[in-house]
């Protein structure tokens, strides 16, 4: 009953904030100059003001604000993004296009800063004090006061021109007519720079925070009563140590999701990744703003269902938090 209570209170706050996320994003966007048609009519060089007026009028930008903000939250009520006249495709379309993609970055960036970042994390603070410590606490330092895009250039120099080990950018090689094993292997070499260029500066943030998690719960008088005991230290530090190090890695993953997403925008342009930071990219220097805010609805959507699953990962580490 405490669980059915839970889970119906988490879904009336992601109804909540998800719209509140939509309001906000709506005025935003309407606040900033220009529209689509403005960007149309720049491109074709001179427009008339009755052929801006007509685009504005086909794009429904001719309505009061109220009214384009009363038809936007119908639409979002209804699981409808509207159509996106730039790309000629509705924009939830162009979302599911896009959105495998995306997901396939942020996972694996994800999966490889958070266990890489916790696995070192906890090696140094295994060996404080001493050479490998000191080599993973600068490395680290070094690569979280990295920019992004630097990093992402670098790699691409080192390991596309020089070594010709990874493609330059893309998701996968359209020539080759590649299907099957073979595919997802293509899509794999594909995947490793900017995933790799994407969670370098979370791997460095993990390592820093989970060393420093370990080192904070070895000290504690329950540690220190299982080591009088004579219980191993490799059991110690699987069982009792990491587990409670980890909430802290954990509550700061939750809390980057946005920030990730955001670090996508970059990763995907450098690498000319198909995903929706690429998109939204696209979609903001065309003014289409259907489309813009199909996309930023889409990001917090995911943003609000991760920080769900951290608190399920929570109850999961910690057997004293109850979801109630």
């Amino acid at each position: 009953m405490a669980s059915l209570h839970y889970w119906a209170r988490r879904l009336i706050q992601i109804i909540f904030v998800v719209l509140g996320i939509a309001v906000i994003n709506f005025f935003l966007l309407h606040l900033a100059p220009g529209d689509a048609a403005s960007v149309l009519a720049g491109e074709a060089g001179a427009a008339s003001p009755d052929y801006m007026a007509a685009l504005r009028a086909q794009f429904g930008l001719d309505q009061p604000l109220y009214i384009q903000f009363a038809r936007y939250i119908g639409n979002i009520l209804t699981f409808n993004l509207g159509f996106s006249f730039r790309q000629g495709l509705p924009v939830l379309d162009l979302i599911l296009q896009r959105l495998p993609a995306t997901l396939l970055l942020m996972g694996t960036s994800i999966g490889f800063a958070f266990l890489g970042g916790s696995a070192l994390g906890v090696l140094a603070a295994r060996r404080v004090g001493r050479g490998a410590d000191i080599v993973i606490s600068t490395v680290a330092l070094l690569f979280y006061a990295t920019p992004l895009f630097w990093i992402g250039i670098v790699l691409v120099v080192v390991f596309s021109v020089w070594l010709d080990w990874l493609p330059v950018g893309g998701m996968s090689s359209i020539e080759s007519g590649y299907g099957g094993i073979a595919y997802a292997l293509d899509v794999a070499r594909h995947l490793v720079l900017p995933a790799v260029t994407l969670g370098l500066f979370y791997l460095a943030a993990y390592t820093r925070l989970m060393r420093a998690s370990v080192l904070s719960v070895m000290s504690r008088d329950f540690i220190r009563s299982a080591r009088a005991r004579g219980v191993d230290e490799r059991r110690l530090m699987r069982r009792h140590v990491v587990p409670n190090a980890l909430l802290p890695v954990v509550t700061m993953l939750g809390v980057q999701i946005g920030s990730i997403l955001g670090g996508a925008v970059l990763v995907e342009t450098v690498f000319a990744w198909p995903g929706l930071g690429r998109l939204a990219f696209e979609a903001l220097f065309q003014r289409d703003l259907n489309l813009l805010l199909g996309i930023l609805l889409c990001s917090s959507i995911i943003v609000v269902l991760v920080n769900l699953g951290v608190d399920l990962l929570y109850s999961v580490l910690d057997p004293r938090i109850e979801l109630n």
